[in-house]
């Protein structure tokens, strides 16, 4: 069926169009969430480590990690871009291309033993994760306002099955090429990425109109906004922390002596733990707005933190993430819903992918900075790192909060 052309004079067309669409394009979304999450998770549970097998210096394990996580910030402007000119269905088409290639450029890394190669496919890997995580506002694009805050946690939600895939890929591939630890566990990711391009291709999104291509207001308009410096925020604390914890904590608890299963079923968690609040998440924004989430979330992250610098048992480790995955589901998706209020409709793409990089950028040199901290300092110091980040956050959420109340008295 060929896309609506979004114009004023077929307006109501497009309307119609969009609403016959929005449950099969939803449930493609969350299908593709599903699949698509598990490349974060493979590369989170498997970068440190392979990094550290690979890596002329124990400084640069997480390096590979560092690189994704630039990967998703350096490409996040160019897909929303390609979905500003193109439509959404485009960009998702070519961040799954990048899917397969992570896969199978990490994989023949391992084979030659190229640590340099290894973090050149992470850059791929990077674009593949930005474009996975526009789902969630290309899944807003489908609903009526007063759904949106639903639309996106129900897509979110099918990171919960990410979560599941994920890690029992490593488990069940990573002895399967001996001696090449995780061979095989990339080759079974370049499949997963090419199973989720085929869902994606039945996605119908109207296309871009000419308000969308102009693009709106300025970015310098955009970024005076103060509910959108709240918003990214708040988005860049909750990201920074949990991959700065995240991406540390598997290294940690093999330097601890703990098994790789053991960190396995732990990411596993974690990561259920991010998606399946989703199911709710949505609801609690509608009943309660998205600034007291958002403290909510960074409220566990503290929390979770707290819980690590208790001690270095597997319960430790465990407890600790599961807190931090939830606490970043409340952050995150809080500060998306706050970003949704932030724009006009003919600017959604623009400010979103915008808001993005900046997230990802900022994501960086937290999980570059883990690697260091983790090795010459130890786990503790992450931890206890963590809480500045928290109280930058707190603060931009008590300073709009004013700065509303005295909107509203005026």
């Amino acid at each position: 069926m060929p896309q609506a052309e979004a114009t004023p004079a077929d307006g109501g067309l497009v309307s119609t169009s969009v609403g016959r669409h929005e449950f099969g394009n939803v449930t493609r979304l969350v299908v593709a969430q599903a699949l698509a999450g598990a490349n974060a998770v493979v590369v989170y549970a498997t970068g440190a480590i392979v990094g550290n097998t690979l890596a002329p210096s124990a400084a640069l394990a997480t390096l590979p990690i560092s690189i994704f996580v630039v990967g998703m910030a350096v490409c996040t402007l160019p897909a929303g871009t390609i979905a500003r000119l193109y439509g959404r269905r485009a960009a998702f088409l070519a961040g799954t291309g990048c899917g397969v290639l992570v896969g199978l450029l990490s994989w023949l890394a391992i084979l030659l033993g190229s640590f340099w190669l290894f973090c050149a496919a992470m850059i791929p890997g990077g674009a593949y994760a930005a474009v996975v995580l526009s789902f969630r506002f290309a899944a807003a694009d489908c609903t009526s306002a007063e759904r949106r805050p639903r639309a996106m946690s129900s897509v979110m939600a099918g990171g919960v099955v990410a979560g599941i895939v994920g890690p029992q890929l490593v488990t069940h591939t990573m002895n399967l090429w001996p001696p090449y630890l995780f061979a095989a566990t990339y080759v079974a990711q370049a499949a997963v990425a090419a199973l989720s391009a085929l869902v994606l291709l039945g996605v119908r999104l109207p296309k871009p109109t000419a308000a969308e291509v102009a693009g709106g207001r300025s970015a310098g308009q955009i970024l005076r906004q103060p509910r959108f410096i709240t918003a990214v925020i708040c988005g860049v604390v909750s990201y920074l922390l949990m991959n700065f914890i995240m991406t540390a904590a598997p290294l940690a608890m093999r330097l601890c002596g703990l098994s790789q299963e053991s960190a396995n079923l732990g990411l596993q968690w974690h990561v259920i733990a991010m998606y399946a609040p989703s199911f709710f998440t949505g609801r609690l924004i509608t009943r309660f707005g998205a600034p007291r989430l958002v403290a909510a979330g960074l409220a566990l992250i503290a929390a979770s933190a707290a819980v690590g610098l208790m001690g270095l048992d597997v319960a430790h480790f465990w407890v600790s993430l599961i807190l931090l995955g939830v606490g970043w589901n409340f952050g995150f998706l809080g500060a998306s819903a706050l970003v949704l209020e932030c724009h006009r409709p003919e600017e959604k793409t623009r400010v979103q992918s915008l808001n993005d990089f900046i997230v990802f950028g900022t994501m960086a040199f937290g999980s570059f900075a883990s690697g260091g901290l983790l090795t010459s300092y130890g786990w503790e110091s992450v931890l206890w790192i963590s809480f500045l980040p928290l109280a930058l956050a707190c603060a931009a959420l008590v300073v709009t909060a004013f700065y509303r109340s005295d909107s509203k008295a005026a």
